[in-house]
């Protein structure tokens, strides 16, 4: 007998049968399966959790059956209330199943502490953007006699000296002393 004839037997057609009847009733077990267990058609409303503190956002996402966890933050926003919520995913008002994970990034309780690049013996042109492109803040400009114009000789913050990899927290305010181009020995000062 050859394939061809063997493809039209009756033995043949009524295995096949047979075999799509099981194939198409598996499919109908899992999606039905696959319905019951995905909670199809369920949609919790994600919460606004802004400015919330932690224990209130886990207790407000309990409610609703929901999780969450927290990544790990170096923002810190000034107009937010230390170690609230600043960020949520998804966003409040976004559809979620039960058990869905939210993430969280909290405030941190200040700005982060950076150390100061070494400017000394650059021109003002260098340093300044140099340090505020890190996040300070440029205050005070002070002259004192040196034969370099506009060369940072010093830097202090309140009043205090600081020196190149001193730790102050971003958005400090640095002032300059900076030459004045006369050259002369006697170190004088003089606001500008």
């Amino acid at each position: 007998m050859s394939f061809i004839k063997f493809l039209f037997t009756r033995v043949f057609i009524k295995q096949l049968l047979i075999a799509g009847i099981a194939l198409f009733t598996c499919v109908i077990l899992i999606l039905f399966c696959l319905k019951s267990t995905t909670n199809h058609g369920q949609k919790i409303e994600v919460p606004n959790l802004d400015r919330l503190s932690l224990v209130m956002a886990e207790e407000k996402l309990a409610e609703l059956d929901l999780r969450f966890a927290v990544l790990d933050s170096s923002n810190y926003n000034p107009n937010f209330p230390k170690y609230s919520v600043i960020e949520q995913i998804p966003e409040a008002g976004e559809f979620v199943k039960e058990n869905r994970k939210i993430y969280l990034t909290l405030n941190r309780s200040g700005y982060v502490f950076l150390e100061v690049p070494n400017v000394i013996g650059k021109t003002r042109r260098q340093a300044a953007p140099t340090l505020v492109s890190m996040g300070f803040k440029i205050g005070k400009i002070q002259y004192s006699s040196y034969i370099a114009l506009d060369e940072v000789l010093e830097m202090s913050h309140k009043g205090k000296k600081i020196r190149p990899g001193d730790q102050l927290q971003k958005t400090s305010v640095i002032d300059f002393v900076l030459g004045d181009g006369e050259g002369t020995l006697k170190r004088k000062f003089h606001k500008n």
